[in-house]
């Protein structure tokens, strides 16, 4: 049997490496105890506040506009439960899984670091439910990411109350079921949460996060695929490879250019295509889309490398409020919630991503026209009996016109809410949700561009291409064969979709050359 892998939540911080591991396949999660001690120091403080009648927002006041209501003693462990109850106000189709499970694991994270007054209780609950394949149903839609995510974080915090809906790990899959049956089956008990508790779950930007870390783990597949199948394409369109030398990539010495000229030198290197017409006039210089790959997937991957440096701050942060250090026995309300930092950076990421799809696109456009290939239109034969990839084409721009309408940055938008006390939001949910659809957009686009690349390539024949393109090439082909005429192109789009998101693609030019840049 094989042992099943734990991720020890350490004072360390997380990396987008270990998430990949999480969120790759069954991961027990341990918080340590040095974790519980810090916990328990927070929550003296809070208990402190509590025994002094001190006011303390959230604890013994309303919310928001409320915050000058005194909440008496006797009612402080009901508030926190109304306030879950009144904030689970979300709408609209679930979270992904996957997501909602990184969410909670950043919850636990965030709780575990000491600052946010709960027992160590509701960490272990958050904990458990992961471990034993409990998972809540959250609506989507209802977080302007201001005071953080409160709606999606609040349907979180309902279930561990044992209420609303949650996703049951069965050996059949994941099955819908209410809240109370998921912990009943799953032999945990329904947690109460005391002072502060309720308030510390929904507080924070952990949705919005965890949608930009979801994107970024795909993401960081995506960048090398890209290179590889824009380099066939240079290769199928008998593209010179004059642009990609290493000596006009540091004139202008941007690192992500400088890696993807390496990357497209290394995969088309020994290529009989590209040494046919070397020594040729057959063209000078080539359309942007080909010669213009360096600084266009360069800066994609100069973007992404910032994106990850805010979010491995954010996934270590704490952004609840107000926040205790037990050092000092003080509780300080602030503004760690705001999702700002996070939505700009979904934003940023959005735009790259769309830019991407957008030159994929241009290459495919290329390949398709006859008068630029010189090969057969629309890279089928018998043209008007059949159409290959015309439409596939014709999908792609699809794609790419809708990423530009969701490429709209959000964050510049705000609107007041909670009778002008919230008078200034990100609007970060918004920002990362359209980023995860631009990427699943731009997902189908290369895979468009994978099929027409390696059909134009086999349409290349006698010459042979690189050896590196071959593997791919090969790859491909026990997936989807060669449009000798149409059939249902659906299909072989959603097949190459699938061997991309694999990261079969990356693997496969990796074993053969080393790591890409």
């Amino acid at each position: 049997m094989q042992t099943q892998s734990i991720l020890w939540l350490t004072e360390e911080d997380f990396t987008l490496a270990q998430l990949q591991h999480f969120a790759g396949g069954p991961i027990l999660v341990t918080p340590d105890i040095d974790g519980k001690a810090r916990v328990q120091r927070s929550r003296a403080v809070v208990e402190q506040a509590l025994a002094a009648d001190q006011p303390v927002y959230g604890v013994n006041t309303g919310f928001g506009k409320h915050e000058g209501i005194r909440i008496s003693q006797d009612q402080v462990r009901d508030l926190q439960r109304r306030l879950i109850l009144s904030h689970a106000a979300g709408v609209g189709p679930p979270i992904p899984i996957d997501i909602v499970r990184l969410m909670m694991l950043l919850k636990i994270k965030t709780l575990g670091q000491g600052y946010s007054g709960c027992r160590w209780e509701v960490v272990e609950q958050l904990t458990s439910m992961l471990n034993n394949g409990v998972v809540p149903f959250v609506p989507a839609k209802g977080s302007v990411g201001a005071s953080g995510d409160l709606a999606p974080l609040a349907h979180i915090a309902l279930v561990m109350m044992g209420e609303g809906m949650a996703w049951q790990q069965t050996p059949n899959g994941w099955q819908r079921v209410t809240a109370d049956k998921a912990l009943a089956d799953a032999n945990i008990q329904p947690l109460q949460f005391e002072a502060k508790e309720g308030l510390a779950m929904i507080n924070g930007t952990q949705a919005m996060t965890a949608y930009v870390v979801w994107a970024l783990l795909q993401t960081r597949n995506l960048v090398k695929s890209a290179d590889i199948i824009g380099a066939i394409s240079v290769e199928a369109l008998l593209g010179t490879l004059t642009a990609f030398d290493s000596r006009i990539q540091s004139a202008r010495p941007h690192p992500g250019q400088i890696a993807v000229a390496s990357n497209v030198r290394r995969i088309l290197a020994e290529s009989d295509i590209v040494a046919s017409h070397h020594d040729s006039d057959h063209k000078l210089q080539d359309a942007y889309s080909l010669r213009c790959m360096p600084q266009v997937h360069g800066a994609v991957r100069d973007t992404v490398s910032y994106v990850t440096g805010v979010v491995e701050r954010e996934i270590n942060a704490v952004t609840d409020n107000p926040l205790v250090f037990a050092a000092d026995e003080e509780l300080l309300s602030g503004g760690n919630f705001h999702g700002e930092p996070v939505a700009m950076s979904a934003d940023y990421l959005s735009i790259a991503l769309a830019e991407l799809a957008s030159i994929s696109e241009r290459r495919i456009a290329h390949m398709l026209d006859a008068a630029r290939s010189g090969l057969e239109g629309f890279l089928t034969e018998s043209g008007g009996l059949n159409s290959g990839f015309m439409i596939a084409q014709v999908t792609a721009a699809a794609l790419v016109s809708e990423n530009k309408v969701l490429a709209h940055p959000a964050s510049v938008d705000s609107i007041p809410t909670s009778a002008d006390q919230e008078d200034h939001v990100s609007m970060g949910m918004h920002a990362a949700r359209k980023a995860v659809e631009i990427l699943e957009n731009l997902e189908h686009v290369l895979a468009i561009e994978l099929l027409c690349c390696v059909q134009a390539l086999d349409m290349r024949a006698p010459l042979k291409p690189a050896a590196m393109t071959a593997a791919v090439r090969e790859l491909l082909r026990k997936q989807v064969a060669f449009w000798d005429e149409d059939r249902l192109m659906h299909t072989d789009i959603e097949r190459a979709r699938t061997l991309l998101r694999s990261g079969r693609i990356v693997q496969t030019v990796e074993a053969a050359c080393g790591p890409l840049d």
